[in-house]
């Protein structure tokens, strides 16, 4: 999912860039600063997870966890991506500058709309198992999104990348299967031991 510089075209570029802007802009203005460390915490498991990446053509796969984060956060999520892929940016050279903006939208868009969708049914669910299945299926369905973005991404830039656009959605495929166990681990036993910890925080909730 680190698309590198040089790889896109510039209106591709700047439109992800002004949805990954609109993003963060409406996450700060809704998000309690209590929930502040819980993004710096989600920030640092995206970071530390996805620097265990795949090349596969112009772009990588690997581990993301925003569909956990989608529902912990909410839109919380999109500055959480933008740190954490900034930081791999510049520390490891993993995906670029140019391209942040449209890497943070391919992966914090689906997180924050699958949370958006599936986070209200964790977290009114009565039992610890129906959370984690749902919690897989937040998983699961996130990285397919991504790949979708990813590969759209791709294509709209230039048709010579259809073929790679394929390849990339046929790698996700495991990818989410792995990331949805994941997700469904994580819920399961948030909703065992702490079930508030499932729900964003926004300015103005009680505490």
């Amino acid at each position: 999912m680190h698309i590198p510089d040089g790889v896109l075209s510039a209106p591709v570029l700047i439109g992800g860039a002004g949805v990954a802007a609109a993003g963060v802009a409406l996450a700060l203005a809704r998000i309690d600063e209590r929930a502040i460390p819980r993004v710096a915490m989600l920030a640092a498991v995206f970071f530390a997870g996805s620097l265990v990446s795949v090349p596969v053509g112009p772009s990588s796969v690997h581990l993301v966890f925003s569909g956990l984060m989608g529902v912990m956060l909410g839109l919380g999520i999109f500055p959480a991506v933008l740190v954490g892929l900034a930081l791999q940016a510049a520390m490891f050279g993993f995906g670029g500058l140019t391209t942040l903006g449209i890497n943070t939208m391919n992966i914090a868009l689906p997180g924050a709309l699958i949370g958006l969708a599936l986070g209200p049914l964790i977290r009114t669910a009565r039992r610890p198992a129906r959370a984690a299945l749902l919690g897989g299926l937040a998983g699961s369905a996130t990285v397919i999104g991504s790949g979708l973005l990813v590969a759209a991404s791709l294509w709209l830039s230039t048709p010579d990348y259809a073929l790679v656009a394929q390849v990339l959605l046929v790698t996700y495929l495991p990818l989410a299967l792995a990331e949805g166990a994941v997700s469904a681990a994580v819920v399961g036993f948030l909703a065992r031991v702490q079930p508030e910890a499932l729900a964003p925080r926004l300015a103005g909730q009680p505490e």
